[in-house]
This record gives structure tokens, sequence and C-alpha cells, in this order.
């Protein structure tokens, strides 16, 4: 008989953690729609989710940003002001490329 960890270690390994992270996935998808169904949707619960992608961006970059130093924060900033003035993200990002590619030719 075959013990987990040597399923684990073994070539199902990678296999079964595919499989896993999948339903985990799944479960997780699945869950935000099980729990808004049993939530009645005030404004300020319509708010509080039309913020939320915005939120997952910031706490997704800011530490990126923060870890690679100043000149990704200058890039960062680039991007942010560029695409709060055009709500244009190819803008955005064209912007904050620019800024990174011109700080590190400069020797930053």
């Amino acid at each position: 008989m075959t013990s987990l960890a040597d399923l684990i270690a073994g070539p199902a390994g990678p296999y079964l953690a595919i499989a896993l992270m999948t339903v985990a996935t799944y479960l997780c998808r699945i869950s935000g729609v099980v729990l808004m169904h049993r939530v009645r949707v005030t404004p300020r619960v319509e708010r509080g989710l039309q913020a939320l992608p915005g939120s997952i961006v910031v706490a997704t970059v800011l530490p990126i940003g923060v870890q690679g130093g100043p000149v990704a924060l200058a890039s960062l900033g680039a991007a942010l002001a560029v695409m709060a003035w055009t709500r244009y993200e190819v803008a955005a990002l064209g912007a904050g490329l620019t800024v990174a590619t011109l700080a590190r030719a400069a020797g930053f």
C-alpha cells in the first residue's frame, strides 16, 4: 500500500497538486456566488463591490512597487497619473514602462 507522502512525492504529485488547486479555485469562485446570493445588495454593498477590483490591484501591485524601489514607485505613479487622466490602460502601461526605461537608462 502506498502512503500519502509517496503519492505526493512520486510522479503523480504534480497532477495531484493541479487537481487540488483546480478544486480550490472552483470552490473559491462558487463560494462568491453562493454567499452573494444570500446578501441583500444595498447601495453601500454595491459601492464596496465596485471598489473591490481597484483594491485588489493596489494590494497586488503596491508591495511589488515598494520592493522594487524608487524606480518602480515612480513608474507606478506615472501609470496611475496617466490612467486617472486618460482612463486608457494602454496609455498608462506605456507611461509606466517609459518612466522605468528612462530611469534605468539614466542609471537609477
